[in-house]
């Protein structure tokens, strides 16, 4: 038998052995960015938790959605439940207009689920930024007290 042969002795077909393509797995399939609601989803859960400062969303809010986050912040509403820290389980995004997403994500921390939705608008320079957002059903107004 010749060591350079690469079929198996006896075996007739010219082809030769057959490739299987390799399974593919989470790690090696290509990473997809984040849409612009999920980016922001995390940044806002890390900010309501207390893991971030409120500064650090300070280039990427307009209007009165700094002022909410800041008013709100030193709550930490999103923070850790019986040593269980918050994680986002859920987030959805739609576009009623151009250059406008309406988000709404689930936070889960330890047994308790909280519903969080923010608007994003996009300016000239194509950068989403911001525009209000809500905990609850209630939203977060700047000067009124936030929810207990």
């Amino acid at each position: 038998m010749s060591t350079d042969r690469t079929r198996p002795a006896g075996r007739r077909d010219p082809s030769g052995p057959r490739s299987v393509p390799p399974q593919r797995s989470r790690r090696q399939q290509p990473h997809r960015p984040q849409r612009p609601h999920q980016w922001f989803a995390e940044r806002l859960l890390a900010v309501l938790s207390g893991q971030r400062p409120v500064h650090w969303m300070l280039g990427h809010t307009i209007g009165e959605a700094y002022d909410q986050l800041a008013e709100l912040a030193p709550s930490t509403p999103l923070g850790a439940t019986r040593g269980s820290r918050p994680v986002l389980r859920h987030c959805r995004g739609a576009q009623p207009a151009t250059g406008v997403v309406e988000a709404f994500a689930s936070i889960a921390a330890g047994d308790r689920v909280r519903a969080m939705a923010f608007r994003l608008e996009q300016g000239a320079d194509q950068r989403w930024r911001c525009a209000a957002v809500e905990l609850g059903g209630e939203r977060l107004n700047a000067g009124a007290p936030g929810p207990r």
